[in-house]
């Protein structure tokens, strides 16, 4: 019997599966000549912006582009009355490092927020500016229960992973998008998106994302734009990212059944399932560590979303955030993400979860 081998990514399995289409979509774009800012462009923007009933999408470089797009447009929102005054900005402890750097490179007063047992963040005092994170795909509806609606605070999205939550809908003023390929929607290299309803901001994205050109104002910004290949083939994967999250919530209600009847702890709100995008599908054991040890060498590749929590990492020091005796400092080291994507076999998932079940009890 060949030993199993199941990678944490499918990303070349999708890629076989759209061959075809891919190769095909990238041929039309470079037989045209038109490799930049054409027809692709502007029709993924507009299916984009579609899908999350949004008025205006703008496509650019990466998720990290567009959370960049935000911290600088929004710290020019803010009226600063107070000489050497920074505007403060409310992130979780529990995300990738982009969300905090975008906005400590612009200027910004970073104040970090403890987690729930899910990893979700609330801001709970007055902040100039809170970014919601639906970490793992999680929906951020009911956990910030329109909070800045009764303050004078912004609430904006980090929605890398969990935009497609909520049936697409999103709920802060504005939502930094990630195409990251390990995405649910991912491209073959970067990409992101803005998504608002703010004809300002929209502008000031488009601008943005090409040097300010076209712009009579000194703001400034850089070469971000994804390309007109990069357009068309997520048009392709746009035709089946619903079926492919069918098949993610098929997979997940599956783990969720088997694990929790052994006492496995999973990341998934019961009580807000049916909201999430089952962008990672994450569980929480004391033997972290060895249990991942015991999966490789079953075959089943695991990874580790976050190890480190912000609020532990040298370059936040200086930041307000929570002790090292913390919800996020345990959580971190608990939690354990499993491969989970639409083309993993009826078999795979079945093993998957007996050996996690196996491995968890030795």
């Amino acid at each position: 019997m060949d030993p199993v081998s199941i990678p944490f990514f499918g990303i070349d399995r999708q890629y076989n599966n759209l061959r075809e289409e891919i190769l095909d979509a990238t041929d039309r774009v470079l037989r045209s000549g038109q490799v930049m800012s054409g027809n692709n462009t502007a029709e993924f923007e507009s299916w984009l912006a579609k899908k999350t009933s949004s008025r205006y999408a703008v496509t650019v470089h990466s998720g990290t582009t567009a959370l960049e797009i935000q911290a600088s447009y929004y710290l020019k929102q803010v009226i600063i009355d107070i000489d050497d005054y920074k505007p403060t900005v409310a992130v979780p402890s529990i995300t990738f490092p982009a969300t905090a750097n975008a906005f400590a490179r612009a200027g910004w007063n970073l104040h970090i927020l403890d987690c729930d047992k899910y990893g979700l963040s609330k801001a709970e005092d007055y902040y100039d500016l809170v970014v919601m994170v639906g970490i793992f795909g999680h929906s951020i509806e009911h956990l910030y229960d329109n909070h800045w609606t009764n303050t004078a605070s912004t609430a904006i999205e980090d929605g890398a992973q969990h935009w497609l939550s909520n049936g697409y809908r999103r709920f802060g003023r504005s939502t930094a998008i990630s195409f990251d390929p390990t995405k649910n929607l991912g491209n073959y290299g970067n990409g992101g998106a803005l998504v608002t309803d703010d004809m300002h901001l929209y502008e000031f994205a488009r601008k943005w994302r090409n040097h300010g050109k076209g712009s009579s104002t000194t703001d400034t910004g850089s070469n971000s734009r994804m390309s007109e290949v990069d357009c068309a083939q997520m048009l392709i994967k746009a035709q089946h990212i619903d079926t492919w999250q069918l098949r993610r919530r098929q997979i997940a209600e599956y783990w969720i059944d088997q694990l929790n009847h052994a006492d496995i702890t999973t990341l998934i709100d019961h009580t807000n399932f049916e909201d999430h995008c089952y962008h990672k599908f994450v569980i929480s054991v004391d033997n972290r560590n060895q249990l991942q040890d015991r999966l490789k060498y079953r075959g089943v590749q695991t990874k580790v979303h976050y190890a480190t929590p912000l609020h532990e990492m040298s370059c936040f020091a200086n930041s307000p955030k929570p002790n090292i005796i913390s919800n996020a400092s345990a959580f971190s080291r608990r939690v354990l993400s499993l491969p989970i994507y639409p083309e993993l076999s009826d078999l795979e998932i079945e093993y998957i979860a007996d050996s996690v079940i196996d491995c968890n009890a030795e």
